[in-house]
Order: C-alpha cells, then structure tokens, then sequence
C-alpha cells in the first residue's frame, strides 16, 4: 500500500536552490516518488511512498525554515501514483503571474468543511471555482461560478472584467486542496475586497470529513497523480487521464473513435497535429516497451498552474 501526501506551505526560501540536494536526496533513499516545487515563496507537491520513507519526508519538510506548523493531506493507492521523483525550482510554487500577490502576508477568512455548506448557500455570497476548466467540468460545489479558465494565471484577468457582478457580495472560493485560494483571496484583498472566504483544506478535506448525505459537491474532484479523480472519503473515481492532453475522460469516453491510447480523446484529436500525435505514438510504444521489462517509464505529471 502506498501513502499519498499532498502538501503546500507558503514560507520565504532566500535561496531554495540551497534546498534542493538533500530533499531529493531523501526522498530517493526512501523510496519516494512524486513531484516537489521549490521557489522563494515555499514548497509545494505530491509524493508517494511506504508510510515510513512519507514521514522521513514530512519530517525534513516540517524543520526547514517556517514550515513547522506544516499541513498536508494523505490518502492511499494500492498502485503506485508516480514514476519517478522530481524536486523543481520555480518562480512560483502555483502560478498565478502577480509579484504583488503575498500569501505570507494575509489571506481571507478560512472556512472549515462544516461551515462551508451555510456560508455558500447565504444569499449574499458569491461561489467561484478558481480551477481550471477541465477540472470544473468533473464536478464541483453547486452553484458554484466556473471562470472558464485553461490556467490559474488568467483568474486576475477575468476578475477584472467580472468583478462588477459580485458588487455588495461575499465572495467565497475554493480549490482542490487551497493553494491557489491562498493566492487568489491575497489577490481579491489587494483589490479592496473586504469579505473574502476560502475552504480550509480545500476540496480534498471537505470530500474526506463530509459525509456524502450531507454534501453539496457535485461529481469528482481531479487530483494530480495516478488516481485522476476521487468522490467523498476520497475514494479513487472512475476517470483515466488522456497523455494526449492530459484533461480526464471517462471509460466511455474512451470507446470514442477519436480516441487513441497514450495519443488522444475527442477533447483533443483536433488541438494537435499530425506530428504530435507520431510523436505521442513513439512515448506511448517506449512505455509499453518498459513495462515488457519491468521498468517504470519517467512519464509527466500534472500539476496545478
């Protein structure tokens, strides 16, 4: 079995270069795998491994500079979630594009998963989904508002032009596990927003806490690793991943014709060219080829921006 942690923690890194070396280094010597995003603003990731080499792990992260009081989300896989593991230095731990933005400064009010249902169903509360479209479009909370948006970066801008909507409104947001609420309640609170709200934990902890008769989530919940969406109790979904595109498709989906294992779905047999798509084709015939071998092929892995 192994244990999945998702973690986020945003602290100030001088130098997170400095970093880098002896988080890799640890997590590789147990056996740890997952993707780990390192930038002046702090740490951010998914990993995956036996129960003791994650607490190693967690341990390391929790003793560098401001991370003490460190919180993440577990959950279990009985296949491995990750190929291989990567450490990352990024500008930004989650992409939204705003110098100004400081989440160790300020954020809005956090909301716990037993409030979340009286405060969005309040007539003077706005709900707005600060996801991406495709992971929208699997589920979210009802009534919520989706911006459309293809990556976090483009939430200040359609703020701009829809923010007289929501004149006289609370706004409450929510994400998949709260770290781009973090950016995006700092952002609406530079912008003269008084009454910002965001779900502790994000979807993953409400989808783990709230019973499902009492719920107002609609669908599944994308997730960036192997497991491509969980439903409450955060029980793995039924979506599979396009490696085309990498948007979530349903087993239907994939008895579609456009579909091509490892190359495309009908979302995106026409976003790509002919050359990508051999391409594709040439990945997909090195990952089945590895797996003749027993090899674990270093494929990509999503991640929120």
């Amino acid at each position: 079995m192994y244990t999945i942690a998702a973690l986020y923690h945003f602290t100030r890194f001088p130098d997170p270069e400095v970093i880098k070396p002896a988080l890799l280094e640890l997590c590789q010597a147990n056996d740890v795998k997952g993707t780990l995003l390192l930038a002046q603003e702090g740490i951010n990731g998914t990993i995956a491994g036996p129960r003791a080499g994650i607490d190693a792990v967690l341990a390391h992260v929790r003793a560098l500079p401001g991370c003490d009081d460190l919180e993440w989300k577990e959950a279990t896989s009985d296949h491995p979630p990750f190929g291989k593991m990567k450490v990352r230095l990024k500008k930004e731990i989650v992409t939204m594009g705003q110098p100004d933005v400081d989440p160790v400064a300020r954020v809005g009010n956090y909301v716990e998963p037993e409030a979340w249902n009286d405060l969005i169903r309040s007539d003077d509360v706005v709900v707005i989904d600060t996801r991406n479209d495709y992971e929208v479009e699997i589920g979210t909370f009802e009534g919520a508002i989706d911006p459309r948006t293809t990556s976090f970066g483009e939430f200040p801008a359609w703020w701009e032009e829809n923010k007289d909507r929501f004149h006289n409104k609370r706004v409450a947001m929510f994400c998949t596990g709260g770290i781009r609420c973090e950016k995006s309640t700092n952002y609406l609170l530079g912008q003269g927003v008084d009454d910002v709200y965001h779900l502790k934990g994000g979807i993953l902890r409400y989808l783990e806490e709230m019973p499902s008769e009492d719920s107002t989530w609609e669908g599944e919940c994308f997730v960036f690793d192997n497991r491509v969406s969980v439903g409450h109790g955060l029980v793995e979904g039924p979506h599979a991943l396009c490696h085309g595109c990498r948007r979530p498709i349903l087993p239907e989906d994939m008895k579609r014709s456009e579909y091509e294992h490892g190359v495309s779905c009908h979302r995106c047999v026409d976003e790509t060219s002919e050359a990508d798509k051999n391409r594709f084709r040439e990945r997909q015939k090195q990952i089945s080829l590895s797996r003749k071998r027993g090899e674990e092929h270093l494929g990509a892995t999503p991640h929120p921006n």
